[in-house]
């Protein structure tokens, strides 16, 4: 049985907010999409999308 080592299988992920305010990115500062009172580490899309980047597998 082979586990592939980049997954992250079924990590949960914070609920979306509908409407402001919400939480603020902890590396940047900038809204994130998330509710203001989500408990844990925000990030915006974009340092959503390049923390992503720099974890992900080389090959």
């Amino acid at each position: 049985m082979s586990e592939d080592h980049c997954t992250t299988g079924d990590a949960p992920k914070p609920p979306v907010a509908d409407e402001p305010p919400y939480a603020e990115c902890v590396l940047c500062r900038k809204p994130t999409e998330y509710p203001e009172s989500y408990k844990g580490i925000p990030l915006c899309p974009v340092c959503e999308w390049q923390e992503a980047q720099r974890t992900a597998c080389s090959g």
